[in-house]
């Protein structure tokens, strides 16, 4: 049984978008969210977008999103992409995270870097609250390999012991 998976996506300059396509070519499968933030939330300039996102983080004043997310209930497995800002996640992830609290299955971060990824997927774990987090994965490289990884499904086998004239069925999970 495949698992059933959402690739959700913040990229302000479409570099994380290409990655997120790279994850839909391995996963065609899957179903795709753009993460969105209302027009002109984010500076054009750079440096400008780092110090707005600086000051979010300090203030606690996160961007609301500009659509609700899907209802996600019957997904296994959420692959959340952001670009890194100022070595943490864009912070339209955080009301993204606090928008999917509640959900029992999987998230994992795929992200972007210019530079030095610096506390990216601690301070995605810390946004994610009581969310079951998977390691992430950064940049384009070996994306199939995480991949595969993160979609492994098991794969119960029954076992038959015979002891002592009474038949036990043992479960065990087999992965593939």
């Amino acid at each position: 049984m495949a698992k059933k998976v959402l690739i959700a996506t913040y990229s302000r300059t479409g570099t994380t978008a290409k990655v997120a396509k790279a994850l839909y070519e391995l996963l065609p499968a899957a179903d795709r969210f753009t993460i969105e933030v209302a027009p002109g939330t984010f500076s054009e300039e750079m440096t400008e977008v780092s110090e707005q996102a600086t000051k979010q983080t300090e203030t606690g004043n996160f961007p609301p999103l500009s659509k609700a997310i899907p209802n996600v209930s019957s997904y296994d497995l959420i692959l959340v992409g952001s670009p890194v800002w100022n070595g943490a996640p864009a912070t339209p992830i955080h009301s993204f995270l606090t928008d999917l609290q509640g959900y029992q299955g999987v998230v994992a971060p795929f992200y972007t870097f210019g530079g030095d990824p610096g506390i990216f997927e601690k301070t995605f774990k810390e946004w994610a609250g009581d969310l079951q987090v998977k390691a992430g994965h950064g940049g384009e490289e070996d994306l199939a390999a995480w991949v595969d990884e993160l979609v492994k499904y098991p794969d119960y086998s029954k076992q038959l012991c015979i002891n002592a004239g009474v038949i036990i069925f043992l479960t065990t999970p087999v992965y593939n």
